[in-house]
């Protein structure tokens, strides 16, 4: 079975629609008999940002020049969202959290079987829960509520964090810039959240490309 990785950041609405996306290209395919394992890997959108996270409104108001500027492109995200089915409460996000614990997580959710529910019980929980996912009681209840206890005791220490940052920092030299970026068995297949029949078309047309390939023994 060939793998679909998917790079991304639990504060990046892109990602969450592009996983809304993502689940509707799998169900075709998967209704055509073609069958994709996902995996979902670290990409920071703010590797500088405080481990405590920031006020969320004086951010993006620092980073988009005003806080008007910022509601403009989050009532932009908002329509998309609901094109694609999703409810975003940008009314009750009140920080931008640091990522790295729920990148932990994420990592950790992909050994017991359950990483595709905790990722997207991340996004619901910020995007229209408003929690705050950098705060490790909050990751801790939302990722046993996906199927993953215990991560706690994970969070308290330091498991995952340097292959977080690793992973993160690959993805950068690799060339990636932007999230979410979709790659089949290591090749980049493209980067952002492309409606589901179009995602499906890309995976389908990669997946013959590299049957092809390996039935030549084209690298």
């Amino acid at each position: 079975m060939r793998r679909i990785d998917v790079i991304s950041d639990a504060i990046c609405p892109w990602c969450w629609i592009g996983k809304a996306h993502l689940d509707a290209a799998l169900a075709e395919l998967r209704a055509e008999g073609l069958d994709f394992a996902v995996r979902w890997r670290p990409f920071q959108l703010n590797p500088d940002m405080p481990e405590e996270g920031v006020e969320r409104d004086a951010y993006r108001a620092a980073k988009f020049g005003s806080l008007d500027r910022s509601r403009e492109l989050d009532a932009q995200v908002a329509e998309a969202g609901r094109a694609a089915g999703l409810s975003f409460r940008h009314d009750l996000m009140r920080r931008t959290p640091n990522t790295v614990a729920a990148h932990r997580v994420i990592r950790a959710a992909e050994a017991a079987g359950v990483q595709h529910a905790v990722a997207e019980a991340l996004f619901r929980a910020y995007f229209q829960q408003g929690r705050d996912i950098g705060d490790a009681a909050t990751l801790d209840e939302v990722a046993a509520g996906a199927g993953l206890p215990g991560m706690a005791a994970m969070l308290a220490g330091d498991e995952g964090r340097d292959a977080v940052l690793a992973e993160d920092m690959a993805a950068r030299r690799g060339g990636i810039t932007g999230v979410p970026s979709f790659l089949m068995d290591r090749h980049l297949l493209f980067s952002g959240a492309m409606p589901g029949p179009r995602m499906a078309d890309a995976f389908r047309r990669a997946d013959a490309i590299l049957s092809e390939r390996e039935r030549t023994g084209v690298a």
